[in-house]
């Protein structure tokens, strides 16, 4: 029986933490909700947080691009909602991801994905 799209999220979203976690990064919250968006997964190292997207996509590409601008906001209304909610981390750096988990591949981290609109980001090994 094939995995529903629900089932791929989810099993993405594992890996993507594990691959945090070999990162050094400590996962603090899966799929975050709030009534304005969704975070898939909030990790810490140090004084960072990380607000990550995990996207499940065929390729690399497909993945970047599957964040767009309309959800990058919902994200970030959601991050703000975090922080309120958790006034430990306000005087934290934060930084939007996106982790992509290709078939056959480690998955691939986009660090600071997006800022303020841009549509900038870096892959990380």
């Amino acid at each position: 029986m094939p995995a529903t799209g629900d089932s791929r999220g989810r099993r993405a979203e594992r890996i993507a933490a594990w691959r945090l976690r070999l990162a050094g990064y400590r996962v603090l919250a899966r799929r975050y909700r709030t009534p304005v968006g969704e975070i898939d997964l909030v990790a810490r190292r140090g004084r960072r947080l990380v607000m990550v997207e995990v996207k499940a996509r065929p390729t690399e590409a497909l993945a970047r691009q599957a964040v767009p601008t309309r959800q990058r906001r919902r994200i970030e209304m959601a991050a703000r909602r975090f922080l309120a909610a958790n006034p430990q981390y306000r005087d934290f750096a934060v930084r939007f991801d996106v982790i992509a988990v290709v078939p056959g591949r480690l998955p691939v981290v986009i660090a600071d994905a997006w800022r303020d609109g841009d549509g900038g980001g870096r892959r990380v090994a």
